[in-house]
């Protein structure tokens, strides 16, 4: 799951570069290019809102699955201890 993220964070830096540099590289007028680089930080800062967004939600996911099963293991642990206490002092009772 590691190399899938990597893989992504890397897909999308590497356009975020290609693109500012096709910008400043570009024949233009300097006040097409500063807009075209306002639209471009514009798009950055959304592409980062947006991954954020997304790792916050991810990292919640996370959170609440490894609660339930950390309670789901409790329950089932609790459920052995107590047949296992059950069956020692029945098992006591017989002597």
């Amino acid at each position: 799951m590691s190399d899938n993220k990597d893989t992504l964070v890397a897909f999308v830096l590497g356009g975020l570069i290609g693109a500012a540099l096709g910008i400043l590289y570009a024949p233009r007028s300097g006040k097409e290019t500063r807009r075209n680089i306002k639209k471009f930080s514009t798009e950055v800062s959304d592409t980062i809102s947006d991954l954020s967004e997304n790792l916050t939600e991810t990292g919640r996911k996370v959170y609440e699955e490894g609660e339930e099963r950390v309670l789901s293991g409790r329950d089932k642990i609790s459920e052995v201890f107590e047949t296992s206490k059950k069956a020692f002092e029945e098992y006591t009772k017989k002597d």
